[in-house]
């Protein structure tokens, strides 16, 4: 297969591409770094990102922000990234990335557990990962030619735990192999309209 992945230097990603590069083609795409690079905020850079690549069996993001700081703290304009970046760039990524699939392929967007289980300076992000999860059910409906979609919703795993551990007291890392093989179900499975999640 042939799969683009945004984010692929990532903690989780370059685990995600370490684990798929051995079997198949890929891109590793970033804001600043990788074969190509693209600015999830910008409509217009993910079609250029994705005129460039060409057509691909899947698409995977592992990518994307959001503020995070105590409610209170919480101004308009931090609302607003997480929504240009990790909510509409994902939705922009689908939306332009399924007429770059071959039929049958999938795309793959991620999400977190504080869509379900939120913690403190998270109001933000937990927002964008709850509209992700909404959005997924829905637009997966709808693809055409057999295209899936698909996000992956984690817990803190564990080559971020030390430097999260903090904002999340009894929660267990997630181990990096299950991490991965989150994202190998929906590359590689038949599944659609699935939040694959790991807490």
């Amino acid at each position: 297969m042939r799969i683009l992945v945004i984010g692929g230097a990532g903690t989780i990603g370059r685990r995600v591409v370490e684990y798929l590069t051995n079997d198949h083609e890929l891109i590793v795409a970033g804001r600043s770094s990788g074969q190509v690079t693209v600015d999830l905020t910008s409509s217009d850079s993910i079609k250029k990102m994705l005129d460039e690549v060409g057509n691909v069996d899947a698409i995977v993001c592992i990518a994307g922000e959001a503020r995070w700081a105590e409610f209170k703290n919480l101004s308009e304009d931090d609302y607003y990234i997480g929504l240009r970046s990790k909510l509409m760039g994902q939705v922009n990524l689908t939306r332009l990335g399924q007429e770059h699939l071959v039929e049958g392929g999938s795309i793959t967007l991620s999400t977190g557990i504080l869509a379900d289980d939120p913690v403190i300076k998270t109001a933000s992000a937990a927002m964008v990962n709850g509209a992700i999860h909404s959005f997924v059910k829905a637009a997966s409906l709808e693809l055409e030619r057999g295209i899936r979609l698909n996000a992956v919703s984690l817990g803190v795993v564990s080559d971020a735990y030390e430097k999260y551990k903090d904002y999340f007291p009894g929660h267990n890392p997630i181990p990096m192999n299950r991490v991965v093989n989150a994202y190998v179900k929906s590359i590689l499975g038949k599944g659609n309209g699935l939040i694959i999640k790991d807490y």
